[in-house]
């Protein structure tokens, strides 16, 4: 076992393909015809995997899916974690929740994200009978469990026009911060794409809950990046706003099968766990640790040091080269993928 600390400190582990929502924004690459599914880990092996990002200096990891409640074990293996001093997360859309995973999460320390995309449009958008208001009160004796809680929340142009409402719902439920996330297209979401939001819609989805955010005096996070020429990151104070590609730097994925992929949205699978002492010089892995990845257009840009001109693998995705515009770049500006 290598304990080379070659690896961003953050781990995002795809405990499960499956899933008890079908969310039209879902952009989980396997939920897209062109991505295979193999079978995945059990508890024994997800261990083993996490005993050698331990030995990494891996000190944060989230747990995610598909739904990860859905997977037998997962409390082991989460337990395993938290016994090893990580930081742990665990991102679910809340469908099954019960008090058995509160008690779980607040015995562990395990920082708890639920899914609410919407109010009015909350079933449009997960194919789901589940009610936003059963999402909030989950929030809410998670809250008075002492639980750290975050509201994730997907924007579309379908539920853009209540997000001051969800929002402020999630916040006055309990929600310590907001997780917010702009539609990316990619794994379900490619069939959606009437969905994605253009850049006034953007600077509205920002401008809101930043409102929501200062009344409250609580913070969040955009969970992708945005180029800095449509948007001014530095005018958000309560909410942060990332013009640079954490991928493979920040953070990085294993999915259910073991193989390492930069980040969710990537479809790309690298090495399997098992061989990550070759991670550091795998081309595509260096792409994103060099960062020389960035569209033709944004060479000569003179805050190209700071920017990398949006999300790298939404653009890999929709133009089929890493180095693509990022979506909201083609649609709101005429782009053509180069």
């Amino acid at each position: 076992m290598s304990t080379t600390p070659s690896l961003p400190l953050t781990a995002v582990l795809e405990m499960t393909y499956r899933c008890n929502h079908a969310c039209l924004f879902c952009s989980c690459p396997w939920f897209a015809d062109r991505f295979a599914v193999e079978e995945e880990m059990g508890t024994g092996e997800w261990k083993a995997v996490i005993d050698e990002l331990a030995a990494r200096n891996v000190c944060d990891m989230a747990f995610t899916g598909g739904e990860p409640l859905l997977k037998d074990g997962l409390f082991d293996v989460i337990g395993h974690a938290a016994g090893l001093g990580i930081s742990t997360h665990l991102l679910s859309n809340g469908r099954i929740m019960s008090d058995e995973v509160l008690q779980f999460c607040a015995a562990h320390q395990v920082q708890l994200s639920l899914s609410l995309p919407g109010l009015a449009t909350f079933q449009e958008h997960t194919g789901s009978d589940t009610s936003p208001h059963d999402v909030l009160e989950w929030m809410r004796q998670s809250h008075e469990s002492g639980i750290a809680t975050v509201a994730g929340i997907t924007v579309t142009n379908r539920n853009l026009g209540e997000l001051f409402e969800t929002v402020a719902e999630a916040l006055l439920a309990g929600a310590d911060s907001i997780l917010l996330n702009r539609f990316m297209p990619g794994g379900r979401g490619l069939q959606h794409r009437d969905l994605e939001l253009n850049v006034e819609q953007l600077v509205e989805m920002l401008d809101t809950t930043e409102e929501v955010l200062r009344a409250a005096n609580r913070f969040g996070h955009v969970g992708t990046e945005l180029p800095l020429c449509l948007v001014d990151a530095s005018k958000y104070e309560h909410l942060k706003v990332g013009t640079r590609c954490s991928a493979a730097v920040g953070f990085f994925v294993i999915d259910p099968s073991g193989y390492v992929r930069v980040c969710n949205h990537s479809e790309h699978r690298l090495l399997h766990w098992r061989e990550l002492d070759q991670m550091a010089e795998h081309p595509y892995w260096k792409r994103f640790t060099d960062k020389s990845f960035l569209p033709q257009s944004c060479l000569p840009c003179e805050h190209s040091f700071r920017c990398d001109g949006g999300c790298r693998e939404a653009a890999h995705i929709v133009g089929n080269q890493l180095e693509s515009p990022d979506p909201l770049l083609v649609n709101s500006m005429g782009l053509m993928p180069k």
